[in-house]
């Protein structure tokens, strides 16, 4: 299978050429527990970091929802089959170090591992972390790392939220599951909204954040958001011209050549294309044609919020 086209640096959380040491991950103390004691410290850094998108990799299959993943010889996946995601709890997938053995059916008084939370930006999914997530798991045997499915996007977009589609609410979501999965991540990193997210969770949660938790912001800032300037994909344009387009279309191609042709960039176009997947109607196996893999509308009101937070 050919590997996806890179993403746009305006848009997408799967950033390239990344060194694995820019986010300095702290070595965790053998059987300590990391707890809530600090009513508010954050390590607080604004950072482009990019990275590679390496697949040298072995398919696994996610029981809960059957989808195909990735993962590294000495990396595994976890995750959590009593989790009901069409529950109201978001997508995730959980990539574990080799050294970690743990899960969140384990005795309460077991330590849970160092953790990492990687969250993506508007009109991406946790997918576009999976590859470098594996590389960091490869890196830092001793650490997991959650990838999350934000509301309205991948496979959290079948699970039907109560708005307002806000980056406060996005970010409480968030933090219900990290709650439900019983751990207390030391690390924090979002890209451009999901950037905004991760500061919206300090800010709303003395439990279950460790203190200090560190934050890397990618591509984004605290503030208001400026419309882009000459040769930018304004992501608000984008999302209303997809939400102009057919629910459903015959071909990834056909999307492509209608986002260039609006003078979007081939690079915006190929990327969106990936978050299309064939339509399967009730009682078929399949369809030719395609759908989207996310709630546009609802992705149209969190943008606007990201647009508008001041944190």
């Amino acid at each position: 299978m050919a590997p996806a086209p890179a993403p746009p640096r305006a848009l997408s959380a799967e950033l390239r050429r990344a060194t694995l040491g820019s986010l300095a991950l702290p070595a965790p103390r053998p059987g300590a527990r990391v707890r809530a004691a600090r009513p508010r410290e954050v390590n607080f850094h604004t950072h482009r970091l990019l990275m590679s998108s390496n697949m040298n990799s072995r398919s696994l299959v996610c029981p809960p929802c059957n989808c195909a993943q990735m993962a590294l010889a000495d990396t595994r996946i976890a995750y959590q089959p009593d989790v009901d995601k069409h529950a109201g709890v978001l997508a995730y997938e959980l990539v574990q170090g080799n050294l970690v053995q743990w899960n969140s059916f384990m005795d309460k008084s077991i330590p849970d591992p160092p953790t990492a939370v990687l969250l993506h930006g508007i009109l991406g999914s946790r997918k576009n972390w999976g590859s470098f997530a594996k590389r960091l798991a490869h890196e830092f045997p001793m650490w997991q790392f959650l990838l999350v499915d934000l509301r309205c996007h991948g496979d959290s977009a079948s699970i039907k939220k109560r708005g307002p589609h806000t980056v406060a609410s996005t970010a409480l979501d968030v933090l219900k599951l990290v709650v439900q999965l019983r751990l207390t991540p030391r690390v924090l990193v979002g890209h451009s909204f999901g950037g905004k997210v991760a500061l919206s969770m300090v800010e709303q949660a003395a439990k279950p954040l460790a203190r200090p938790v560190r934050v890397w912001v990618l591509d984004a800032t605290p503030g208001k958001v400026r419309a882009g300037g000459d040769g930018e994909d304004h992501p608000a344009e984008l999302i209303e011209f997809l939400r102009r387009m057919p629910a459903q279309v015959s071909s990834k191609v056909e999307v492509v050549n209608a986002l260039v042709k609006e003078q979007f960039s081939v690079d915006v176009a190929r990327w969106v294309a990936t978050n299309l997947r064939r339509s399967s109607p009730l009682g078929q196996q399949s369809s030719s044609n395609f759908s989207w893999t996310f709630d546009l509308n609802g992705i149209s009101k969190m943008y606007k919020s990201y647009e508008d937070t001041n944190l």
